[in-house]
């Protein structure tokens, strides 16, 4: 007994021995418990590496050559030319217009996007469950509509002969008309042909088609806010600014940052509904930078290599701007 007693304090004691040297259990065929996860995103990874990364790869390659129309048809093989691309755009002042007009049109945009977003999304939260639906539905069907879409429906609405809009406005009094735009006859106001008014009308086509997306989001952000907070904000005579100011935005701050990274990103790369408003890459000041990669590759005669640049500059600018207001995000959610 004393033996079989000892024996079963031994192992006792020994058990949980064994268990804190004990490496992990292995899966089936031997594969480490910690490598499973890894294992399991090889296939999207895959999928990833093959629809973004290999065109990025080939696009920077691309970059760095002279591909002309005998290229194309393949009686000639591309040349490198080094950088000279990139300088070629650099040296172009058609680059600085267009990036110019880039980083104005995405600032407006984006601004406007979040701001007509959140109001809407506020707006929906107030409403009853059924109201709010119908206009979800609504809204909804604006951001559903493709971009090229997008385009065609909003040059009919400012063509300068058969436009909804100019219709419109010389519907207005004369008087008013003149008092707020400076003229009363608005009969062939050809909108599209300005640069600056055709960015008017592009704010207007991707503010029409963005906001739905921030206002449902908002929406679904203000679900998870609990009521609590503001009946007892209600009950502090708080007004609706100071109650957003101080309970609604500090919660939905994770929201704000992930739809500010987006809005830029889509904003930054509009390109189908600018070129359905130009009807094409023919105003050069009017340029994007996607446009204008777009005219340099596949205008005749095209230039594939600097086309290429400015997308790879595109790109970089991107990255850029993302890691900086990210790298800003998590220094404010640190000092938080």
């Amino acid at each position: 007994m004393a033996d079989t007693s000892t024996l079963a304090r031994g192992g006792a004691t020994s058990a949980p021995g064994r268990r804190r040297g004990s490496r992990r259990p292995s899966r089936a065929g031997g594969m480490p418990a910690w490598a499973v996860p890894y294992v399991l995103l090889i296939p999207g990874m895959l999928v990833i590496a093959g629809l973004l990364l290999y065109p990025m790869v080939q696009m920077a390659i691309i970059s760095f050559q002279d591909i002309s129309l005998r290229v194309i048809r393949g009686v000639a093989e591309p040349k490198w030319v080094g950088f000279g691309n990139y300088q070629r755009v650099l040296d172009n002042e058609i680059f600085w217009s267009a990036l110019r007009n880039t980083v104005v049109f995405a600032l407006v945009t984006v601004t406007l996007t979040l701001v007509l977003g959140t109001a809407v999304g506020v707006l929906l939260h107030r409403l009853s469950k059924r109201m709010s639906a119908f206009v979800i539905i609504g809204i909804m069907s604006a951001w559903a509509v493709p971009p090229v879409a997008q385009g065609t429906i909003w040059r009919w609405l400012f063509d300068a002969e058969a436009g909804v809009v100019n219709w419109a406005l010389n519907l207005l009094p004369d008087w008013l008309s003149s008092l707020v735009f400076g003229r009363s006859d608005w009969s062939g106001q050809p909108w599209l042909n300005d640069a600056w008014s055709v960015y008017v009308v592009l704010v207007l086509t991707v503010l029409w088609a963005s906001f739905p997306f921030v206002a449902v989001s908002v929406l679904a952000g203000l679900k998870g806010i609990p009521a609590e907070l503001y009946e007892a904000a209600r009950v502090d005579g708080a007004t609706p600014w100071r109650t957003f100011r101080t309970i609604t935005f500090p919660l939905l701050k994770p929201v704000f940052a992930v739809l500010t990274i987006l809005s830029i990103i889509w904003d930054f790369k509009v390109l189908s509904q600018l070129y359905v408003l130009l009807n094409g890459p023919t105003n050069r000041e009017a340029f994007n930078l996607s446009l204008y990669s777009y005219a340099e590759a596949f205008k005749a005669p095209p230039k594939m290599g600097t086309g290429a640049a400015i997308a790879i500059v595109l790109t970089i600018i991107l990255l850029v701007v993302t890691a900086f207001y990210t790298r800003q995000m998590v220094k404010q959610e640190d000092l938080a």
